[in-house]
């Protein structure tokens, strides 16, 4: 076996004269098609048009050109089959020993702004994934390339030997695969978002990897780090790291909690967590500020914890940063004096995001939840808040200042693992309660923490309250007022308990448990 002729039919080019010119310097015969042919010639290839070997025209502006016998024939046969060869023989038709086809830009097209349903559907390709899964399919004897990256490979070995070896046509048959899967993936994510099939009865997704990861949540588990094709600015995902050392899987987990939380806010809001929960949570007039607030919130637990921001890292705050040990500060951007400040440690990591979007632009999506065997699928809890569909339920209405407050500590809450209660003042976290097996052990925690600042502070829950044993210990630490969810067949035993110490309890009639 040897290559002898390849057929290149390629929409990104990059890479691909050089390539082609190797090939032919090796005597490989080269057959082509549409903007590759014309590119081929004029770099002074030789080649041949896919019409010399059909015998048949390109035709309906080019969608039917290598759907053809004497294409598939040369790529489906198997070469040591005598009867194929005998057919092949008969026939009067050519093995085709090499493909290198990449596909219509599908995701490219569909990422435009204003893109039209009619140049989406243009830009599905049915003849290169066609010639691709017939390769792919036969790569016992035809080696397909669909990756620039594998260029120099595939040369290295057909110089050596003239032909690749099995494993490497075993293993880019594989890569073939995964790329059309994820090709056909895409487009059928985007024709169900266009009839709005929200759970179709077959759920294909597809993902980037962007690293290998050196281990997971322990020592002893493998990972990755992978993004979706169409994943939003501002995300993590597509975040560039400006220093430090690579991301853990744990770090990627928290900076995720923590970039979710900011991103509530629409004035400027500074994060800290550790363990997927918020250890402080500042707001203010500024970054500054907002991170001062954050830091005071629970000094002890921000060491080594996770800080992310909505607004811009300057050099006053990223002097404040530098004093503590921190693993990652994240932002939408870092001026150039607050890289200086930060680089000066080795190990922390700076993400810079690019704008955030604010809570009323954030791009709806899916969360995927894996369990033993399946998935669990959901929307993003992306509700906001609005003061109108507040209802307050006891006596006494809250002050402004205390709906401000409220609000604050609801847009957190909704971030912190269920059962989960928060103390709120001064626009800061001043007591988190996390992940407990009742509300009562949660207001407990909180409570502690907060110590005195809890004069005067206001409690959000994620959930309602079942009965008024939390108010309780509400009222006893000096709390002024309450947002919970409502909806108890017990409401009014929390009510009551709350206008007997005049607390103000508004309901949300929304909750946000987050396991």
């Amino acid at each position: 076996m040897a290559i002898r002729r390849a057929l290149i039919s390629v929409s990104d080019k990059t890479g691909i004269v050089e390539f082609a010119q190797q090939l032919a310097a090796q005597g490989v015969e080269i057959i082509s098609t549409g903007g590759t042919q014309t590119l081929l010639k004029e770099q002074g290839v030789p080649v041949i048009g896919i019409s010399e070997v059909t015998g048949f025209p390109e035709i309906m502006d080019g969608r039917v050109k290598t759907l053809h016998p004497a294409v598939h024939s040369g790529l489906l046969a198997v070469r040591d089959n005598e009867e194929h060869q005998a057919q092949m023989k008969k026939l009067n038709l050519e093995y085709i020993d090499l493909v290198v086809v990449n596909l219509y830009p599908f995701q490219q097209t569909i990422e435009k702004p204003g893109v039209s349903y009619e140049e989406a559907i243009e830009n599905i390709d049915i003849g290169g994934p066609t010639m691709l899964r017939s390769a792919a399919k036969n790569h016992a004897f035809v080696t397909v390339v669909v990756d620039a990256d594998d260029y120099g490979k595939v040369i290295e070995e057909l110089q050596a030997e003239g032909d690749t070896t099995l494993a490497t046509r075993k293993s880019l048959a594989a890569k073939v695969f995964r790329h059309t899967a994820a090709y056909d993936s895409l487009i059928a994510g985007y024709l169900n978002e266009q009839v709005g099939e929200t759970f179709p009865e077959r759920l294909t997704l597809t993902y980037e990897k962007i690293q290998s990861l050196r281990y997971g949540e322990n020592p002893h588990q493998q990972a990755a780090f992978y993004r979706a094709p169409l994943a939003a600015q501002g995300s993590l995902t597509t975040a560039e790291q400006l220093h430090g050392k690579e991301l853990s899987y744990n770090n990627i987990n928290d900076a995720n909690a923590a970039l979710a939380i900011v991103s509530e806010f629409e004035g400027p809001a500074v994060a800290a967590v550790k363990h997927m929960n918020p250890c402080g949570v500042g707001i203010g007039e500024s970054v500054y500020e907002a991170y001062q607030k954050a830091y005071e919130s629970d000094p002890t637990s921000i060491f080594g914890g996770i800080v992310a921001a909505n607004r811009a890292i300057d050099s006053d705050t990223a002097t404040l940063l530098h004093e503590i040990f921190l693993e990652i500060v994240i932002g939408p951007e870092f001026t150039p004096e607050a890289i200086e400040i930060l680089s000066k440690k080795k190990n922390i990591r700076l993400l810079r995001t690019g704008h955030i979007p604010s809570p009323d632009k954030r791009k709806a999506g899916w969360q995927l939840t894996s369990v033993d065997g399946g998935l669990l699928v959901q929307e993003n809890d992306l509700h906001s808040l609005k003061e109108d569909q507040l209802t307050v339920a006891t006596d006494r209405e809250p002050t402004e200042e205390e709906l401000v407050q409220l609000a604050f500590g609801w847009n957190v809450v909704k971030h912190v693992k269920s059962n989960a209660i928060v103390l709120v003042k001064d626009g800061m976290t001043v007591g988190v309660g996390a992940g407990q097996m009742n509300r009562v052990g949660a207001a407990r925690i909180a409570i502690e923490q907060a110590g005195e600042k809890a004069k005067g502070a206001v409690l959000a829950s994620d959930a309602f309250f079942p009965m008024g044993d939390t108010l309780e210990l509400a009222a006893a630490a000096g709390i002024t007022a309450v947002i919970q969810p409502g909806g108890s067949i017990r409401d009014e035993e929390s009510v009551k308990v709350a206008n007997e110490h005049g607390i103000a309890m508004v309901m949300t009639g929304v909750r946000h448990f987050k396991h």
